[in-house]
């Protein structure tokens, strides 16, 4: 794909969206094209020695409720590598950390029209380490669940963000 034309509509902390005009191999021409620039996000599948899931609630909204979900957020630019943005934000958003760490899985929520990557981190036998230090723009609470209790919220639908339940439901086959 060839780009012909590229200009930024709008640089929000939040939201970049750039207008393209795109070329196929085959000639044709796309006059609209869209992308989301976002940087790389983090989530963390957190796991308790005594085998309690680390998840949060929050309110979101874009949906206009509250869901569970798992400690996540955005990559800053200090972080030295994914995995320390991932021990970061575990931290701050729920006080726990420490632990044996490893990447599950990196995901695109939309390659179509998004430039960023989710790195999915499980981290097992964390702990608490401290209080928590939320962002000004956060309200969450932690929760402390079994993995029956993990499994009812995917199965009521009470974890409606994609790129957290697809690592949860990954995590289950790396935790047996």
């Amino acid at each position: 794909w060839k780009v012909l034309t590229s200009e930024y509509l709008a640089r929000k902390p939040w939201f970049t969206v750039r207008h393209e005009s795109l070329e196929l191999p085959d000639g044709r021409r796309i006059p609209d094209y869209y992308v989301f620039e976002y940087p790389d996000w983090i989530n963390v599948t957190a796991v308790t020695r005594d085998g309690r899931f680390v998840l949060i609630d929050q309110y979101r909204h874009g949906l206009g409720e509250t869901s569970y979900e798992i400690p996540a957020g955005v990559a800053e630019p200090s972080d030295a590598s994914p995995l320390n943005a991932a021990q970061r934000e575990l931290m701050e958003e729920t006080g726990y950390g420490g632990g044996q760490w490893r990447l599950l899985t990196t995901l695109s929520a939309n390659p179509a029209t998004q430039n960023n990557l989710t790195y999915c981190y499980l981290a097992t036998v964390v702990e608490p380490l401290g209080e928590q230090r939320l962002d000004p723009t956060e309200d969450l609470r932690v929760h402390l669940l079994t993995r029956e209790e993990v499994l009812e919220l995917l199965r009521t639908d009470r974890i409606r963000q994609a790129l957290m339940a697809a690592p949860l439901s990954v995590s289950y086959t790396h935790l047996t």
